[in-house]
């Protein structure tokens, strides 16, 4: 794995996890973790359970003990990593969004291709698509349950940055994150209803904001956690979005708005989306992510209501190999999810999902919603990579 931090914690827990709780056709061995800096590093490994460390990615990627490489680390490194490690035959998982621009994307895909005609799988980690609830959500859309979809909504709101003196973390910088809360929120809710829905976003009218142009330097940062520089001087230039709002035409029909914010006060991890289709709506809350509210419009006026399900049960998505119905998981729990999948599909020589393909689909959306802000809010067409897919 190379990197430690937020997402390199959660992917080691789901490594540590995965073969305790499935029953799978490979097992995990946690090899080797890299990070930049040595000391913190051989913390991480000590810490997270990894054998061993480096600090050179280089190493993981030629290393004959390792079969995948799993990237957790900031925007800007993912292609070189990926496409290292696919040609040199190694598995891939890489963290959301892809890659910082559509052109390394596509860089992604066409050695994800060509690594595949020997074998090689590679995936992208929207963990969210393994929350229980969310694939149980996308089961009653596909069984028809909604009827025609006519209305998605989809937000996804923080706070974390909502102070002027919160420090300039790499996520404010465009060199390495890409965009702000678009690439990094707002990614999310774009993969999510696509899946959710099975249509794809093919057009958007949008707005960006940077609220806080200027913020202290860092003296350290760890996950979404920093210190400014104590003596409060040094500053630099907020080069991403601190939200972003657009609306969205699906090629299904549906009308769609996104709402992307890292300055929603009081709001924490606050991801909401709801379908509403000719038959029913169903709605997913990510702090209530063991639950689904359904209304079936099928039922007799008299009955008509919005039902609670409780998604739990062993029938239930991923649940069968957790705990007693009613007995609710977490956060945590879609990354295991995830490695569940991914592991799976590498160890049986099948395709996991998300694909490179489908994660350049998202990364076509937040360009054409980056080029709309820009434009005015003009109306901007999503190209799709069809020709990506079928490669």
């Amino acid at each position: 794995m190379v990197g430690y931090a937020f997402m390199g914690a959660a992917h080691s827990q789901a490594w540590r996890t995965v073969n305790r709780v499935y029953d799978l056709p490979a097992r995990v061995r946690m090899s080797l973790i890299c990070g930049r800096d040595e000391s913190k590093v051989a913390d991480a490994a000590d810490r997270l359970g990894w054998e061993a460390y480096t600090t050179d990615w280089r190493r993981l990627v030629e290393s004959d003990e390792v079969d995948v490489v799993d990237i957790c680390t900031p925007g800007d490194s993912h292609c070189e990593i990926a496409i290292a490690a696919l040609a040199a035959g190694k598995h891939v998982l890489c963290e959301k969004p892809l890659a910082n621009t559509v052109d390394e994307a596509r860089q992604m895909v066409a050695a994800a291709a060509r690594a595949r005609a020997d074998g090689v799988r590679a995936m992208c980690g929207f963990n969210y698509r393994r929350v229980p609830a969310v694939t149980m959500m996308r089961q009653l859309v596909a069984d028809g349950r909604l009827g025609v979809i006519r209305h998605v909504r989809a937000a996804y709101l923080q706070d974390w940055i909502v102070d002027p003196q919160f420090p300039l973390v790499w996520r404010l910088q465009k060199d390495r994150a890409g965009s702000g809360a678009l690439g990094d929120i707002g990614a999310h809710i774009i993969d999510l209803t696509q899946y959710v829905t099975g249509q794809l976003i093919t057009g958007v009218s949008a707005v960006t904001e940077t609220f806080v142009k200027e913020r202290p330097l860092p003296a350290g940062s760890s996950g979404l956690a920093a210190q400014a520089d104590g003596h409060g001087r040094a500053t630099g230039p907020v080069t991403v979005d601190d939200a972003a709002v657009f609306v969205a035409r699906l090629d299904g029909g549906a009308l769609a708005t996104y709402e992307a914010s890292r300055f929603a006060t009081g709001r924490k991890n606050a991801l909401r989306v709801e379908i509403n289709g000719s038959l029913g709506t169903v709605v997913f809350d990510l702090e209530r992510l063991n639950e689904l509210e359904f209304y079936d419009a099928t039922r007799p006026a008299a009955e008509q209501g919005f039902t609670r399900i409780l998604v739990t049960e062993g029938e239930h998505p991923y649940m069968s190999a957790w705990w007693p119905p009613g007995h609710i998981i977490g956060y945590e729990h879609s990354f295991t999810h995830q490695m569940r999948d991914f592991v799976e599909a590498v160890a049986t020589g099948t395709d996991p999902a998300p694909s490179f393909a489908d994660a350049l689909q998202v990364q076509l959306v937040l360009d054409a919603v980056a080029r709309s802000a820009e434009l005015g809010s003009c109306w901007t067409e999503v190209e799709l990579a069809l020709a990506d897919v079928a490669a």
